[in-house]
């Protein structure tokens, strides 16, 4: 089950949401990729709003910023 449907959401509306495309959440859902910048903050602020647990994880391929 995914986790948009699981809050009441198409992925579409969280799509919406977040300001990012359909194809996207569903490439997150499916593992292809992670989110990250400010849909991982985003994703997060709702996940906490909605006491789910959401945890961003750092791919090889992110920077950290100073």
């Amino acid at each position: 089950m995914d986790r948009a449907k699981a809050h009441g959401l198409t992925q579409q509306e969280l799509a919406n949401q977040l300001g990012t495309r359909q194809q996207t959440i569903s490439e997150w859902e499916k593992g292809m990729y992670q989110p990250r910048g400010a849909s991982a903050t985003l994703l997060s602020i709702v996940a906490e709003r909605a006491k789910f647990k959401y945890q961003t994880k750092p791919t090889q391929n992110s920077t950290k910023i100073p």
